[in-house]
């Protein structure tokens, strides 16, 4: 059924329109997300985030600045002429709010495989019940 509806003129590209989400809210031509997956366990922030067919060494930037989280990435594409394509190519982006207390300043990341992978320390926050007394003036 998928194949009849790409041959169908006009058809918009669904996928595409969902990743990218309603049309007009890009304000960044050219710019594109980046999928991810995240989890906080064991004092550790750890995104993993989705980034085939770049080189992690030359193409990749990755920055904290003021708890937020840059990642950065681009993929160039190459000069054969295609009969068809469903690659994206350009710069493609994600900004991630740290949680309360991340050292981002000791964070890592590693790249296997398409995936790359951040790890920020969260040291545990002291969850205790302190009274506050109340004065009367």
């Amino acid at each position: 059924m998928s194949s009849m509806l790409e041959r169908l003129p006009g058809w918009p590209d669904l996928f595409g329109w969902v990743e990218k989400g309603l049309p007009g809210v890009h304000v960044a031509p050219g710019l594109h997300g980046i999928r991810i997956e995240e989890h906080l366990g064991d004092g550790t922030y750890v995104v993993r985030a989705e980034l085939p067919g770049v080189d992690p060494d030359k193409d990749v930037e990755i920055t904290v600045d003021d708890g937020l989280l840059t990642l950065r990435a681009e993929r160039t594409e190459q000069s054969t002429e295609k009969h068809r394509t469903e690659f994206r190519y350009g710069t493609f982006a994600r900004v991630l709010r740290l949680p309360a207390g991340a050292k981002g300043d000791e964070a890592t990341a590693e790249y296997k495989n398409g995936v790359l992978t951040i790890k920020v320390p969260v040291p545990e926050a002291k969850t205790g019940t302190r009274a506050i007394p109340v004065r009367h003036v």
